[in-house]
């Protein structure tokens, strides 16, 4: 099982989006993911991170590679996430 993997579910712990759930949506190089918040529900635009940024939880969601916000929205949806994507952790 791989810890940073496509549609694991995470939580960023530096930036300005400190505490807001992400989805990881593809794996880049060595230690960087591409990640979404969908950014009208969890203010997490799509945009590339390092994985050092993330605290990667058990949740995970099924969608496929570079999915894009319509689809994720669906699948947050379906696993009844949309309600904790709209609250922050505090960290």
């Amino acid at each position: 099982m791989k810890l940073y993997e496509i549609g694991r579910v995470c939580i960023k712990t530096t930036g300005r989006e400190t505490g807001s759930y992400c989805v990881i949506i593809k794996e880049k190089e060595d230690s960087f993911v591409e990640i979404t918040g969908p950014k009208n529900i969890s203010g997490i635009r799509r945009r590339r991170c390092n994985i050092h940024h993330l605290e990667p939880l058990e949740m995970k969601i099924e969608i496929k590679s570079e999915a894009d916000d319509e689809a994720i929205l669906k699948a947050l949806e379906e696993a009844d996430l949309i309600e904790k994507f709209r609250t922050k952790v505090r960290i």
